[in-house]
């Protein structure tokens, strides 16, 4: 069954035309070109009275009229791993073999940029949008689609909607496989460094581990559980926490590389050995993990894959060729065996104080 889609104003039958906007809002045509150029030289009354009039009315700037730069816009939540750096691989993979650079964008921690983002973009009318562990607010994707300015969400951070593409990851299959494993080993009091609650990869990865306990017959212990940020400092933290218990765990997926080498510093701090005392799984498969100490298994997530995947994307909707609506797609991970866990013999453990 296809999607129906629905226009904000029903009261035309075709999309208004500039000059209508113009009229409608009081304002010269070149006045309305300026909003939809993004220019700084209007007053922002006006500028607000135009923009709900081309939301309003639904209007998209004709492909004739789009003249677009030669450009890609790249938006990160926050630009501070090698996280980061997989993805501009995949991005700028696509933009060189199609002549193409890249504008790097942060928007600093918010869940969505701010509208000095938006009107930036407005004036660089790139050939298309790719947004990272973010999203778009409604006043935002109407300016893009105004301008006919595509764009992909890539790891949504909350749900996007049905109508907006993305590209993500198999998260909860990839909790699920890394609880598996260490169920698989012997471990049975598993404890987890989950990603920001807010994150719906988060969510789905901790999910997948809560279904691998259930599915073993393993009790879900809620202090076992805890919440980090992606960050070395959260893995720390929320390690120290997890092996100071008296009742410690002997292994833990931790919801990313990262977080899995501050777990890595915080058993080193209380002399625990990896993987003989502690057994830790990670999710990403950065580079780093296969020098980590010892060699870190963990989910792999394949970031410069997926970050092609949402540029061809983009550019592909850019060029008509793929339907604007339902366009999602999900890679698979896949779960890599390393040095970082072992077989887990519940006597050594109660000989480890960890009963």
């Amino acid at each position: 069954m296809g999607v129906v889609m629905k226009r904000p104003t029903p009261a035309v039958s075709q999309p208004a035309t500039l000059a209508e906007i113009a009229r409608a809002a009081g304002v010269s045509a070149p006045t309305v070109s300026k909003v939809l150029n993004g220019r700084a030289d209007v007053a922002p009354a006006t500028r607000t009275r135009v923009e709900e009039l081309l939301r309003r009315h639904g209007y998209r700037r004709r492909r004739a009229e789009a003249s677009r730069s030669p450009l890609i816009d790249l938006v990160f939540h926050e630009l501070e791993s090698a996280w980061a750096l997989e993805v501009i691989r995949g991005v700028e993979n696509v933009a060189r073999d199609q002549g193409l650079s890249v504008v790097l964008s942060e928007s600093a921690g918010r869940p969505t940029p701010g509208r000095t983002w938006a009107d930036q973009v407005a004036a660089r009318r790139p050939h298309g949008v790719v947004l990272v562990l973010s999203g778009l607010g409604e006043s935002h994707r109407a300016l893009l689609t105004s301008r006919s300015i595509p764009f992909v969400v890539m790891d949504p951070a909350g749900d996007p909607g049905d109508d907006v593409p993305s590209v993500g990851a198999t998260n909860w299959q990839g909790g699920l496989a890394a609880t598996r494993y260490l169920v698989y080993l012997g471990h049975r009091r598993i404890g987890v460094i989950s990603g920001p609650s807010q994150m719906m990869c988060s969510r789905a990865r901790l999910d997948g581990y809560r279904a691998a306990l259930e599915t073993a017959g393993l009790p879900v212990d809620a202090s076992l559980i805890r919440a980090g940020d992606f960050h070395h400092e959260a893995g720390h933290r929320a390690g120290l926490e997890l092996l100071r218990l008296p009742n410690r765990p002997s292994a833990v997926f931790a919801g990313n590389d990262l977080q899995a080498l501050g777990l890595y510093e915080a058993a080193r701090e209380l002399g625990l050995r990896i993987p003989e005392d502690l057994s830790v799984v990670g999710f990403d498969d950065l580079p780093v993990a296969r020098w980590a100490g010892p060699p870190l298994t963990t989910v792999r997530q394949p970031l410069t894959e997926m970050a092609e995947a949402a540029a061809r994307l983009v550019l592909d909707l850019g060029r008509g060729e793929r339907p604007p609506t339902v366009t999602q797609v999900e890679v698979a991970t896949s779960l890599v065996v390393r040095s970082s866990c072992c077989r887990w013999d519940a006597e050594n453990f109660t000989e480890a104080g960890g009963v």
